[in-house]
């Protein structure tokens, strides 16, 4: 991890953060693929749309190893709520799509600072609604359906995992990679890990002040741990990086589930950073959590 750490400080490149959002978009693009596992062949690779509430097509992609009628993760991709795309997570989702046997669709939710919070939130819910009631229609069996994501993604899962209980809406498993869990970044591993890793806390302040309001922050749609009731939630999964300023809240969000009663697995990989499982030719710990990860969601979805 510190040679990668090592090679990326002297490529040169300036911080995101002193970008503007759409250079950022670019940058980070450019950069996706770099570190990653070969790109997996898979029997179906489908782009398509699904509607938001204010009729703005989201851009989609399926996913699957086969043909059959298979259970669903629906994937949310990280980037601070402020870069990312489909294409950025195309590696990844392939990976957890032919490990786990389940079909895969990511999806492209607005981003900021366009389009600010709660934006994002809705475009996570609306497709999670759209997909349970018209995934048939895409040959899967949305009737087995999860919802996943990485970092600020993860958020995007959580709170959709949230907003299904409260609608009666079953899901299966909630599969969160280092989730932005908390309103505020003030616990012990964001003071630890504050510079010269992956994530940097000028990073996080940079993607927060283009995505929300000061006075939204303590909205449990941005921060799950703000969540009145986590009773009822689906299962979770985690897939935390030692050395990320986000480990701890995603340590009290598992803390929080388990204490209401909800199933948790948890995983703490060591000595990597926020990032790391874009990064599977260089860090085997991100080969690591591809299989922990898949295999959760095929025990999930194929129980």
């Amino acid at each position: 991890m510190r040679s990668v750490l090592e090679r990326m400080a002297r490529a040169g490149h300036p911080p995101m953060y002193t970008l503007g959002p759409a250079q950022a978009k670019a940058a980070y693009e450019a950069g996706a693929g770099v570190l990653e596992v070969p790109k997996a062949a898979l029997a179906r690779v489908e782009d398509f749309a699904i509607p938001s509430r204010d009729g703005t097509p989201l851009p989609a992609r399926l996913y699957a190893p086969s043909q059959a009628r298979l259970p669903v993760l629906l994937y949310f991709h990280g980037g601070g709520f402020t870069i990312g795309s489909i294409a950025s997570h195309d590696i990844l989702c392939r990976e957890l799509s032919r490990l786990s046997g389940c079909a895969v669709v990511s999806l492209d939710y607005r981003l900021a600072p366009e389009h600010r919070f709660p934006i994002a939130v809705n475009d996570a819910w609306d497709a999670v609604q759209w997909l349970a009631g018209q995934g048939r229609d895409l040959g899967l069996d949305s009737s087995r359906l999860a919802v996943g994501g990485d970092s600020a993604g993860g958020t995007l899962a959580a709170v959709s995992a949230i907003l299904a209980r409260d609608a009666g809406l079953p899901l299966a498993l909630q599969l969160l990679f280092y989730p932005g869990c908390a309103a505020y970044q003030d616990t012990p591993s964001h003071k630890s890990f504050a510079e010269g890793l992956a994530l940097e806390a000028a990073h996080i302040d940079y993607f927060f002040g283009h995505y929300i309001d000061s006075q939204d922050r303590a909205d449990w749609r941005f921060s799950p741990l703000n969540v009145p009731d986590a009773e009822g939630l689906a299962p979770a999964w985690f897939g935390l990086a030692e050395c990320d300023p986000l480990v701890d809240e995603g340590l009290l969000y598992a803390d929080t589930l388990r204490a209401a009663g909800v199933a948790v697995q948890l995983e703490i990989y060591r000595g990597v950073t926020h990032e790391f499982i874009k990064m599977g030719r260089a860090i085997p710990e991100a080969r690591q959590a591809h299989g922990d990860a898949a295999r959760a969601l095929a025990e999930a979805l194929h129980p």
